[in-house]
């Protein structure tokens, strides 16, 4: 009775002639197949579907007898259970690859879906992290350990790490829907994302005060393009989102009642209140007399189109204004931080900002209790100064009736 050993596979002599066939009489279906180059393969053989079917294992070597013995055990169990594993490795071979779901990805969801600027979110991380890592693998053996594998090579970036790990889940959960993965396999599951450092970085009263003269120089001076400090000035007035400001047309601009009326944004439709000095920054924005037709208020150089690049000058003014690592979007931070520093309430700042969750404007919650601390700190200063009065007193009367009784002694 043979039984396929390390032992016994490695007696098997090639034959010059053609190959030779080995079967497993313990484990039936089971066998080693040895070609006339010697090279030795495990293997299995089954009926399916009326046919006589072989699939290929590995190579002796690669696998050891027994673990070759346990995955053919596996195969062979599912093959009475009624599987066909030499049909689904045909199947997985011309399955689709990350790279042809990444595809469809694109023309069926992102680009209908999403914002200009997570399409670009969205390019970046496919670009340089997705397609290099997985773009070869088929979408069906995507394993946990790949994605694992991905997410720790980047732990040196926690945000983009996570980002890329939620990017191909729901890429990996459309795959699902689409029939190109089995229903609740989607292997981005259970990942544990990486703790990631909220930036919370507002300008203080005194580099407000410098930024308004740095701006004021710069717009003197006319050392940047004419549109960058209404740009700037528009973001600290209003706490908009940049995009906003740089895609803003007049026809969403109403200053008689003191609105921007925004048709879509991040978050949808959206009103942006203006305040008076926002507006004086409209109402100072002059025509363009090269190109008087523009409809955008933040005009960029080319003719009709608006400004696209406040990156690299706003690099230059906080530069010059000392605040090298405020970015731009830390100005809409700045304006809620004020807002709170004023004693507004998180539903009102959230609702400045536009924000359409709760949770988002939760983060200006120790601000939106400043004043809340300072009243605090004023009614308990006065309690103690009237406690410490009082304190003085009722120590006086006691020094004095003892002198009394000291005197009446004497």
């Amino acid at each position: 009775m043979t039984r396929l050993t390390k032992r016994v596979v490695e007696a098997v002599k090639a034959n010059g002639d053609g190959d030779v066939w080995l079967w497993d009489d313990e484990l039936p279906g089971f066998g080693v197949r040895v070609l006339p180059s010697g090279v030795k393969s495990y293997l299995i053989q089954y009926r399916a579907k009326g046919r006589t079917r072989r699939l290929t294992l590995g190579g002796h070597g690669v696998l050891t007898s027994e673990q070759a013995r346990e995955r053919a055990r596996r195969l062979l169990v599912a093959v009475k259970d009624g599987a066909d594993p030499s049909e689904d490795r045909r199947k997985m071979r011309h399955a689709d690859t990350i790279k042809q779901l990444t595809e469809r990805y694109r023309e069926h969801h992102m680009r209908p879906h999403k914002k200009p600027g997570s399409i670009r979110e969205d390019e970046a991380i496919l670009k340089n992290h997705i397609l290099p890592a997985l773009g070869a693998h088929n979408v069906a053996a995507v394993t946990r350990a790949d994605v694992q594998r991905l997410h720790h090579s980047m732990k040196a970036t926690p945000y983009h790490a996570n980002r890329t790990v939620a990017l191909l889940s729901k890429m990996m959960n459309l795959a699902e829907k689409w029939g190109i993965r089995p229903d609740n396999t989607n292997p981005c599951r259970h990942v544990e994302r990486y703790r990631e450092q909220k930036r919370q970085r507002f300008l203080s009263a005194a580099e407000l005060a410098e930024l308004g003269k740095v701006l004021a120089a710069v717009e003197r001076e006319r050392v940047e393009w004419h549109s960058v400090v209404p740009a700037i000035r528009l973001l600290i007035f209003t706490g908009a989102r940049v995009s906003e400001i740089l895609t803003l047309r007049w026809e969403w601009v109403d200053l008689e009642h003191g609105f921007l009326n925004l048709p879509d944004s991040k978050t949808g439709a959206k009103v942006i209140h203006l305040n008076a000095p926002a507006i004086k920054v409209l109402a100072e924005i002059k025509p363009d007399p090269k190109d008087p037709e523009s409809p955008y208020v933040i005009r960029g150089r080319l003719k009709g189109s608006c400004l696209v690049n406040l990156k690299d000058p706003w690099g230059r003014i906080r530069k010059r204004g000392k605040i090298p690592d405020v970015r731009v979007h830390d100005l809409r931070h700045s304006f809620a931080a004020v807002a709170a520093g004023a004693g507004s309430s998180l539903p009102i700042i959230g609702a400045l900002l536009g924000h359409t969750q709760p949770q988002t404007t939760a983060r200006y919650a120790h601000l939106a209790a400043d004043p809340v601390k300072a009243v605090n700190e004023a009614v308990g200063a006065r309690i103690a100064a009237a406690m410490a009065t009082k304190s003085k007193s009722i120590d006086t009367v006691v020094t004095f009736e003892r002198k009394r009784s000291q005197l009446k002694r004497g």
